[in-house]
Parts: C-alpha cells; sequence; structure tokens
C-alpha cells in the first residue's frame, strides 16, 4: 500500500476483518492457495473476502517479471504443483461460490507459459462446481496464440488481461510486457468470440489524452468490459505514485470509456481488475 505519503481521503479502505474473512482465510491457507488479494497487496480484500469472495492465483506465488507496480513476489519459481488444480476446485465448492476469479503469475520459465496448467485448472474448477460462472485474469503468453487457445478453448465466462498502463508508460513500470503485445492478446481473445476485459492503472503521471488513447485501443481490440484504478504503491521497492487521480476525475474516465462503446466500466480509485466481477457477467 502507499508508503510514502498520506493518502486522501477517497481512499481510505475497511479494515480486513469479519466473520466471513476470518472464513475465507481459514479455506485459503487450508487448501493451501494463492490468491492476488494477499499476494498483490490489494486495498479491496476486507470487502471482498467479507463477501465470501476472492481472487485465486494459480501457478505457484512466484513470478518471473518484477514489475515496477507490482506486489506480488518475483524470482525463479518452484514447478507447478499437479495437486493445485483439485486443491482450488475443492477451496471454492467449500467457499459456496457462483462465481470465481482466477489469476496467476507469469511463468515464462515453462515451456508454454503455463498455458496447459491454466486449461487444465479450468476444467478441474467445472467439474467439481457445476454452473459456476468464471473469468479468467491471464497473463501475456508472449502473445503466442496456440497458449491462449488453450485457455479460450476451455470456454471461462470472461477472460481479462490487462494492459496495465499508457503506452509511454510502459516500459516504465513493467518489465518484459509490451503494450501492443497485451493488444494482440485481446484481439486474439476477442476473434475467439471470448467477452474480453482489460484494466489499467492511472496515477503514475499519465496525461488525459493518454488515458482517451488506451481505451480507444482497448475498445478497437475488442475489449467490451473495462476497470480503471488508482495505482497505489506497495512497498518502498516499487514505483511511487505520481497523483492521486479524483473521484470526479475518475467518472470522467468511466463516460469516456462508455461514449468509446464499453459495454460495462468500473471506474473509481480504489477499483481493482477483479473488483465486482460478478457484476459484469450480463454485460456483452
Amino acid at each position: 500500500m502507499q508508503t510514502g505519503r498520506r493518502l486522501p481521503e477517497w481512499l481510505k479502505m475497511q479494515r480486513a476483518s469479519g466473520e466471513n474473512y476470518s472464513r475465507v482465510k481459514r479455506i485459503v491457507e487450508n487448501n493451501k492457495l494463492h490468491t492476488i488479494c494477499s499476494s498483490g497487496n490489494c486495498p479491496n480484500i476486507g470487502e471482498c473476502w467479507n463477501a465470501g469472495t476472492a481472487t485465486f492465483m494459480i501457478l505457484g506465488d512466484i513470478c518471473t517479471r518484477a514489475c515496477r507496480f507490482c506486489a506480488t513476489r518475483t524470482g525463479k519459481p518452484l514447478p507447478p504443483d499437479p495437486e493445485e488444480p483439485a486443491r482450488l476446485a475443492a477451496g471454492i465448492r467449500l467457499l459456496g461460490l457462483k462465481h470465481c476469479v482466477i489469476t496467476s503469475v507469469d511463468r515464462d520459465d515453462l515451456p508454454d507459459r503455463g498455458s496447459s496448467f491454466w486449461a487444465e485448472t479450468i476444467r478441474m474448477i467445472k467439474q467439481e462446481n457445476p454452473g459456476i460462472t468464471m473469468e479468467t485474469l491471464i497473463p501475456d503468453f508472449d502473445g503466442v496464440e496456440a497458449y491462449i487457445k488453450l485457455v479460450t478453448d476451455s470456454s471461462p465466462d470472461i477472460i481479462s488481461h490487462n494492459i496495465e498502463t499508457v503506452r509511454r508508460l510502459t516500459p516504465l513500470i513493467r518489465t518484459k510486457a509490451r503494450y501492443d503485445t497485451s493488444l494482440k492478446v485481446l484481439r486474439i481473445l476477442s476473434e475467439n468470440g471470448v467477452r474480453t476485459k482489460s484494466g489499467f492503472m492511472v496515477g503514475l503521471g499519465e496525461t488525459d489524452q493518454e488515458v482517451a488513447d488506451t481505451i480507444k485501443d482497448l475498445r478497437e481490440a475488442g475489449c467490451s468490459i473495462l476497470t480503471i484504478g488508482q495505482y497505489l504503491q506497495p512497498t518502498m521497492d516499487h514505483m511511487e505514485a505520481v497523483s492521486f487521480v479524483t473521484p470526479g476525475k475518475f467518472d470522467e474516465y468511466r463516460k469516456m470509456a462508455l461514449a468509446e462503446g464499453f459495454s460495462y466500466v468500473e471506474s473509481h480509485p480504489l477499483v481493482r481488475s477483479s473488483f465486482h466481477s460478478e457484476k459484469q457477467m450480463n454485460h456483452n
């Protein structure tokens, strides 16, 4: 969370506590699961876990990339755990979820970048939880269409891939990832008939015109769902926020995206990519 500066009033967050929070935490820990809620220091963990929802992270909790905005650990990951898909499917059943969100670390160390593991996890969750709806927030898989299609062929309801920031700032805050590679991923998803979603952060020094250009690029790539949130520095070792964007400006961005043709937009300082994911199910 932002560590070097006082946060404005609109960025105050719900305390992570409560009976449901403790229940979700217990099930996550007992099933040896990972969540981006914890690994990414998400500001909405209190609200989401108290509502009985969580965004699960597969393929371990160590990422092969070291983006300057992300709190997830980076380094040399362990080999994929073949028991993880079954544990995750069981944990989702124990939570009684009707909708789930799955994401993962980047696994550039694996020949297929982890895409076959993704497909197996989706199949296992569906098998264990009939009728569940699912959003998958995928890495870029280096833009390789065959790897992306392994996920699309598993038929999650929404597939999301975050562009994270505007074109100019991409080299500054992302490592291996490229702006145009992310747009390519989104085009492949859309062309395969998938309900496609993306998101980016503001407060990193972008201009209003760059935000408008990014929104247009995402829409032209086939995205129909968009999230926009405030970047918050997770630790002193990460990039510091340049500005705290006001709720009024976020509302301007929301209207801008809707005018561009997006069917659903979440734009608010505390929004993260999976925030209110279940509400997006009926928007094409």
